[in-house]
């Protein structure tokens, strides 16, 4: 059996306010000619089919033409719900969808019931696990604690359950939607930590034939059947250097035999510059990178007039300008890095306002106010040089 594993669509995301839909429609393009041409038997989706909850009219659109595409090609598909979709919009119509080959799972009653697909060497189970939500969790399934690796761990009990009452033959395959540890994030992800903890460890998905995570934004490795895809496109400058692509996953008669790499195109490429206004303005080395989206970091001493104006000059489609961070004034507490959680940032701050650490209980309390919050995930992502 051949699969293709991809996630994190993001249909409907903007990038610094520019339209993505008509890249993200070319990957699929690019999706339905790698299932032809690579023979594809299942292509599978591990979460974040849409950028939001309730996502505009055009993205449905491109989901709907992308799934009926599919459902018309050699592949099947299994489609599990991520952080950022609505498992109750993404899982409309999932009932009628399985007749045609599309199964969307998003519910986490459905966990533990797994798509099973046949090949010429039998069966292959595969385990669609939602994005499981630990707060949502923690009293039917009686977690204990309320964390991802407690929910996840819970979830794959009721995978291992499954699989073991079915014959030595069957092969499996999941589908999960979660920070695992050993990679690395990047800046366009939605924090998921709940209770100070976001990590889970590798270990969660022991005997597993291959996982296919979902979640962070560039591709990973964490064991020969533990990947990540990534996602499609790059949605933030800080994946500038990633790779974008899916896995091409072979299951032979015992369990996985290989993954190749595939890559995806590339509409417009991202490019970070720093330097003087002058210097870049004028360095004949930036020639090819005047059709990219570009970020640029300006170390001129003092900050030129209309730099962006004449940076769009030269580099058209400059989207972001900064200067360096300057160091901070004496007592005046450092920017937190990208990626440093809400809860981490209130416990300096009462550092450095009363010059004592919080004590367990206040950490504790600080923990409950930032878990109570509701950000808009467009608005609270820290980003090196000072902009948001």
């Amino acid at each position: 059996m051949r699969i293709l594993h991809t996630s994190d669509w993001h249909l409907g995301r903007s990038f610094h306010r520019e339209d993505l839909l008509g890249h993200q429609g070319a990957f699929v393009d690019h999706l339905l000619d790698v299932v032809a041409a690579e023979e594809v038997d299942v292509v599978v989706v591990s979460g974040d089919v849409y950028d939001r909850a309730l996502p505009h009219v055009d993205a449905v659109a491109l989901a709907d033409e992308a799934f009926a595409r599919l459902a018309s090609s050699r592949a099947r598909v299994v489609v599990s719900s991520g952080n950022h979709d609505s498992a109750q919009r993404l899982g409309f119509g999932s009932r009628l969808m399985d007749a045609a080959g599309v199964f969307v799972r998003t519910d986490a009653s459905s966990v533990g019931t797994p798509v099973v697909l046949d090949d010429r060497h039998g069966p292959v189970a595969i385990h669609a696990l939602p994005y499981l939500d630990p707060s949502a969790l923690l009293e039917p399934w009686q977690l204990g604690r309320r964390s991802h690796e407690a929910a996840l761990s819970e979830a794959m009990s009721r995978v291992r359950a499954d699989l073991s009452a079915r014959s030595g033959e069957t092969r499996s395959v999941v589908l999960a939607h979660a920070f695992v540890a050993g990679a690395s994030p990047s800046e366009s992800e939605r924090d998921i930590s709940v209770g100070g903890v976001s990590r889970v460890a590798t270990s969660v998905f022991d005997g597993i034939d291959y996982t296919a995570l979902g979640h962070l934004h560039g591709p990973h490795v964490l064991g020969p059947g533990l990947r990540y895809s990534g996602s499609p496109l790059a949605y933030s400058f800080s994946e500038a250097d990633q790779q974008k692509g899916s896995w091409l996953v072979e299951l032979g008669p015992s369990g996985f035999v290989d993954a190749t790499w595939v890559e995806a195109p590339v509409p417009r490429r991202l490019s970070r510059l720093m330097g003087t206004l002058a210097d870049l303005l004028l360095d004949p080395s930036l020639d090819d990178r005047e059709d990219d989206w570009v970020q640029v970091t300006l170390t001129d001493a003092r900050r030129p007039v209309r730099a962006m104006e004449q940076l769009r000059q030269r580099f058209p489609h400059t989207l972001v300008l900064q200067f360096p961070t300057a160091a901070p004034a004496p007592g005046v507490p450092a920017r937190p890095a990208a990626g440093t959680s809400d809860h981490a940032i209130s416990l300096d701050f009462v550092r450095h306002v009363r010059g004592t650490a919080a004590t367990d209980a206040e950490s504790d309390l600080l923990q409950q106010a930032v878990d109570a919050c509701c950000h808009d995930p467009d608005l609270d992502v820290l980003v090196p040089g000072g902009s948001t």
